[in-house]
């Protein structure tokens, strides 16, 4: 039974992404997609889903994260509480990156960078691309509506996606999941295994990830030419087996400990799903 309800929903996301993929190819004028959202909304997954339905409609789309774009850790803006402002749109590179989009646009070959969040510096990727006829590139990243980030590029050759996991499950009369919540418990799973970031950390972070979001993100979802919903019925479900040994980590001397309390006894009222069945 649980099979039904993931595929249902994974049908029901292909469907959606093929639809937009049509909007774009009908469109026959867009060379860039910009996808932006919130933090853990899923841009990553989306741009590489987008990316193959794109292909089933006969374009070849090229999927480039902004994140890699970000300025080594040392050249990290400084917000008015005088922390490093990892949310600002001037925690990217904008000189390399428009610099790097021209080219591409122009036909030319570059070399993509990465950045390395473990060590918090920007590297070669050695992954070369070129922008070729009937292809298109994927931009993700939570600063891509931004028009100061491609002010250069007609506004008839973008295309804007907005995307964001608007989960809001009652699980009773007394507990409910937000989609704050929902996004702090892909982000810890996220930031743990592929940054190697502490759940604590991830956690103490959260606010200010929160008011980055406030500011640079949410007043421009307006502007996005479609807004996609990425939450899926069963994912809380698949999760559990990540995230609560995650919490179970965090003391009764931390000072997140009231949150993780908080979200292992969100947890204790879902039963796992193996990640083996999705």
């Amino acid at each position: 039974q649980i099979g039904a309800v993931i595929r249902r929903a994974e049908l029901y996301h292909t469907n959606e992404f093929f639809e937009i993929a049509k909007r774009i190819v009908r469109s026959g004028s867009i060379k860039i997609v910009m996808l932006a959202g919130p933090s853990s909304s899923g841009k990553t997954t989306s741009s590489h889903r987008l990316t193959v339905q794109l292909m089933v409609n006969g374009i070849k789309a090229i999927p480039i994260a902004l994140d890699d774009y970000f300025v080594n850790r040392d050249r990290t803006p400084i917000g008015e509480d005088g922390k490093p402002d990892f949310e600002s749109l001037y925690a990217v590179d904008l000189e390399l990156f428009n610099t790097q989009l021209k080219q591409l646009l122009a036909g030319e070959e570059v070399e993509l960078p990465i950045f390395d969040f473990k060590t918090g510096m920007r590297k070669i990727s050695g992954r070369k691309i070129k922008l070729e006829e009937n292809q298109v590139l994927i931009f993700e990243g939570i600063h891509a509506l931004n028009e100061e980030l491609t002010r250069d590029i007609p506004r008839e050759n973008k295309f804007k996606m907005y995307i964001s996991a608007l989960t809001s499950i009652n699980i009773d009369d007394h507990n409910s999941v937000s989609t704050s919540d929902s996004r702090l418990l892909r982000r810890m799973v996220r930031d743990n295994r592929t940054r190697g970031y502490s759940p604590s950390k991830t956690l103490t972070v959260w606010s200010e990830v929160r008011d980055g979001e406030e500011k640079y993100v949410f007043p421009l979802q307006d502007s996005a030419d479609v807004m996609f919903n990425t939450s899926l019925a069963y994912e809380l479900a698949v999760l559990k087996s990540y995230a609560e040994p995650l919490l179970f980590t965090i003391s009764s001397d931390d000072p997140e400990y009231e949150t993780a309390k908080r979200l292992l006894s969100l947890l204790n009222n879902i039963l796992p799903i193996p990640s083996e069945s999705v």
